[in-house]
Order: C-alpha cells, then sequence, then structure tokens
C-alpha cells in the first residue's frame, strides 16, 4: 500500500465572510510531484498555509508525513521545506 505524504480532509478556511477553502479534500502519495492550480483567490495558498501549519484551518483535518497539521505543528514543520515566492534574504 503506498504512504500518503499529504492528505486533507474537508479543510475548510473563512475570513469573517469569506470562504477561502470550503472543505477540500485530497491524498498525496509519497514521492509525487503535485501541482496546484487555479484563478486568483481559489484559495492555493491558504491551502498550503494551512498544511504547512502557518494557518489553521476552522474545520477538516490535515497530515502531513503522518503528523497532524493542528495538533503536532513543529513535527510538521521538521519534516517539510517550504520556499516561499519572493526571496527574504537581504542582498
Amino acid at each position: 500500500m503506498t504512504e500518503t505524504a499529504i492528505l486533507a480532509e474537508d479543510l475548510r478556511k473563512t475570513y469573517g465572510d469569506v470562504v477561502a477553502v470550503d472543505r477540500i479534500s485530497l491524498a498525496v502519495p509519497r514521492a509525487t510531484v503535485l501541482g496546484l492550480l487555479g484563478a486568483n483567490g481559489a484559495g492555493k495558498t491558504t491551502m498550503v498555509r494551512m498544511l504547512t501549519t502557518v494557518l489553521k484551518p476552522d474545520s477538516g483535518k490535515g497530515t502531513v508525513n503522518g503528523f497532524d497539521v493542528q495538533h503536532q505543528q513543529q513535527a510538521v514543520r521538521r519534516s517539510i521545506g517550504l520556499a516561499g515566492q519572493y526571496a527574504a534574504v537581504d542582498e
């Protein structure tokens, strides 16, 4: 059986009355390359931020490398690497 690297089950995130991510579910096996495509405001960045423990989901469950994103944040962070769109390095 293939091990799951990323698992999202009914993840939801709102900002006031705006629903940024509405109950998204997905399972990504280990050693898989995944691209997220969608229009501006579709929730791609919000979903990644929830799965990398930068944001707390309003509801749902997420695991990364077997670690719960809400209850094992340090373990999630130790098991991943994250590079943002813009470099935060001074010249």
